[in-house]
Order: structure tokens, then sequence, then C-alpha cells
């Protein structure tokens, strides 16, 4: 695992819970009520610790257990806000921090691509490029809350796609078993037991797929929806671009093999 990803995973104890407080969320089969941005979910506490946090499913949250902010919460509290939280600093404090949170959450899943696009042996030739890439981004996610809260993401995510998506073609060459399916509507299509070996599935509609046994070994995934996909016994060893949020949105068992860099949904066990 590459020794920066530690640092891209949430540390909910070293942030002010602010995914309960500065994103919105509306009344669904995902959350039980309507929430604004800016004001705090119900079940949040003083301590901002979630108040239902084991029984986040059950009681109508599941939404808040597909959500990962890539680090960004920790860093936003403990860097950039070195400490200061939302309830204590004041309404223009706070307000600052809600619009900081998402920037770096946004630049942090993008340090996350990089940072498997630099382990990729196959795309070794581009390593000057995307640790470029990686280092103007970090500078980026560095920057004080007022230059962050200007930040458009999008426009440094535009120069940097073309980088991931030639680092994709090096590491499928060789590898891929079938036409590529990048942007497609495969919402509840049945996959299941199909050879995606190395195909593009970047921006595929997954919704409720059935992939049950398929292979999907160094298929790349980036930006593909995978709520509700069925990945029971399915292998996505070297599926590239992979991330925790897309696999704690779908559906596996104790069969469905993951990038090492990713962890097994608590879910995914009472999921059958």
């Amino acid at each position: 695992m590459p020794d920066h990803i530690p640092l891209l995973r949430a540390d909910c104890a070293n942030c002010s819970g602010l995914c309960c407080v500065a994103l919105s969320f509306a009344r669904s089969a995902d959350f039980a009520h309507d929430k604004p941005a800016g004001k705090p979910c119900a079940n949040l506490r003083e301590d901002h610790r979630c108040g239902i946090h084991t029984e986040l499913r059950p009681k109508g949250y599941a939404g808040c257990t597909v959500y990962d902010c890539f680090g960004a919460g920790q860093r936003v509290s403990q860097v950039t806000f070195g400490g200061r939280d939302w309830r204590t600093g004041g309404k223009a404090h706070a307000r600052l921090m809600f619009e900081v949170f998402p920037v770096v959450r946004r630049l942090h899943e993008l340090l996350w691509y990089l940072t498997e696009a630099l382990a990729l042996d196959a795309a070794r030739r581009l390593r000057p490029e995307l640790r470029r890439a990686l280092e103007h981004t970090e500078r980026l996610a560095a920057q004080e809350p007022e230059e962050l809260a200007a930040l458009d993401p999008a426009e440094h995510w535009h120069e940097v796609a073309e980088l991931l998506l030639q680092a994709s073609e090096l590491a499928r060459q060789g590898q891929k078993k079938g036409r590529d399916r990048r942007g497609a509507d495969l919402a509840g299509a049945r996959l299941d037991q199909a050879d995606l070996r190395g195909i593009s599935l970047r921006g595929a509609c997954l919704i409720g797929a059935d992939l049950t046994e398929a292979d999907l070994r160094h298929a790349d995934l980036i930006g593909a929806d995978l709520r509700g996909a069925d990945l029971t016994d399915a292998d996505l060893t070297g599926a590239l671009f992979l991330t925790q949020p897309q696999v704690n949105a779908a559906r596996g068992g104790p069969g469905t093999r993951l990038p090492g860099s990713l962890v097994r949904p608590v879910h995914w066990a009472a999921a059958r």
C-alpha cells in the first residue's frame, strides 16, 4: 500500500463532524430526513460524534455509511483551521469551514487517484508527470482557507484527467478482454460471470447491476456508479481507480476480492 494512502482515509476522531454539517441531504432511501447545508444533522452530538453510528442503516441513514471524505475532514479541522471548530469560531468562521471542506475533499479524491497511478508499474514512464501533478494538488490543498474557498477544483481536475487516462491505458494494455463501456448506461444490467478484464467502465452507470462472479481485474472504474451493484464473489483485484465510497455503495460478501488499498465494508457481512 502506498505510504500516502493512510492520510487519505477518513479519521472521524480528528474531525469536527464536517460532513454531518456542511453537506446537505434529502429524505430518501438513503436518508431519513431532509437536512440543508450548514445545519447540523439531528443525530450529531456536542462532541462531534454520531449518536446513532452503530445503527445508521436500520435507522434509515445508509447514505452516511457510503460517504467517505478521503481524509479531508481531519485536514480541514486540524490543519487548515488549526483545530478551531465550527461550533466555537463564530458564524463567519463556520461558514468558511463549510465552504472549504468540499473543495479539500475533491482535491483529496484526486490525490487518491494520483497516488494509485504512481504505483502502477505499467505507467512508470508517466511518473515524473504524475509526481508533479500530485505535488501541485497537495500545494492547492495546503492553501489558506480564503484561497481554498475561492478555488474551483474542477479546473484542476480537467488538467489532470488526461494524465490519469494515459496511466489507465498503459496499465490495461494486454489485459482487455472486451470492448470499452466508458460512460455506458448499465443500470440493472445482467453481468454475472462476465469477463470484464481490463475494460474501461469510466463514468459508467452500474446502479443495481448484477456483477456476481464477474471478472473485473484491471478494469478502469473511475467515476463508475456502483450504488446497489451486486459484487458478490466478483474479482476486482487490480481494478483501477476504485475508491472506498464506490465499494461502500455496492453490495458484496466474503468472496468479493478487492484491491489491497480498500477495506471490506462492515455492512457487507449482513447483506445477503
